[in-house]
């Protein structure tokens, strides 16, 4: 992973939200997490912006990947792990799902994004740092 800021990540985050805004402004609430995940994928293709879909998140394990059922959402611009649900609420088996893929991936920053809400920016996103890049430069 090259030089990355938080200015960088903040930005990316930012287009992320504004990417899922757009989904949930077209569908709404109370459809499948497939539905959006697709659709995700649509607006991210038309934005240009590069991202990897169900991606199988190895374990190194003493020297051997071990395999896993694990996989990332998405994983966008190689830095992002993006967990997409469409449920009543965000359980904390739901946070380490996605910290568990951070630190798997070894990603700087995750995005929770839930579209079973009324106002997906107010209350369907939630950003997380990973602990090993809290010292990022501020540019």
């Amino acid at each position: 992973m090259g030089f990355i800021t938080k200015k960088y990540l903040k930005d990316l985050v930012y287009k992320l939200n504004g990417c899922a805004i757009d989904v949930h402004k077209e569908l709404g609430p109370g459809l499948l997490e497939s539905v959006y995940h697709k659709c995700l994928k649509h607006v991210l293709n038309e934005k240009g912006i590069t991202y990897r879909s169900e991606l199988q998140v190895p374990v190194l394990f003493k020297g051997h990947r071990i395999d896993t059922e694990l996989r990332c959402d998405l994983f966008i611009e190689d830095v992002l792990v993006v967990e997409l649900k469409a449920i009543d609420s965000i359980l904390p088996i739901h946070e380490a799902q996605l910290l568990t893929y951070m630190k798997l991936l070894n990603a700087p920053i995750g995005l929770m994004i839930n579209f079973n809400c009324a106002n997906i920016y107010k209350e369907g996103q939630k950003t997380y740092v990973n602990q090993l890049y809290r010292d990022l430069d501020d540019n």
